[in-house]
């Protein structure tokens, strides 16, 4: 698995940003979330990336897997989770969000994409697991 800094998951990441700077160009802000990770995958597949929509994401608590409900946007290459916005801003919860997503996954690296601002560069958080790895979903 590749690490939060590596190289392959530096320029993973590069190219979902790219995909989603093109999505922005072309949609612009002020939609729902859901048009935007419809174009965003259209656009990861053009790209030759293989990813997953709304991939379920379950819990154990206390030795019990609990199907909770979790739903992930995006899981790109099996080693990026994008969580799509379109939001004012990004807060703390969002982040806070992701990163217990990773926890629970036990992913390394996420992707807050936000599309309602002018420039998709003011929208965009990386978000690293350094913590241990829970994968509280096994």
């Amino acid at each position: 698995m590749a690490l939060a800094g590596s190289p392959e998951t530096n320029e993973l990441t590069s190219r979902i940003i790219q995909a989603g700077i093109e999505v922005h160009s072309y949609l612009g802000p002020g939609l729902l979330e859901s048009p935007y990770v419809e174009c965003l995958a259209f656009e990861l597949r053009a790209r030759g990336l293989r990813f997953e929509r709304q991939q379920k994401l379950p819990i154990v608590y206390k030795g019990v897997r609990l199907e909770y409900g979790f739903r992930l946007d995006l899981v790109v290459e099996d080693l990026v989770v994008v969580e799509v916005k379109a939001v004012a801003e990004i807060l703390e919860v969002h982040r806070c969000q992701l990163l217990t997503y990773l926890r629970f996954s036990g992913r390394r690296v996420g992707l807050i994409l936000n599309f309602n601002v002018p420039l998709l560069r003011d929208g965009i958080a990386r978000v690293v697991n350094d913590g241990p790895r829970a994968d509280l979903a096994k």
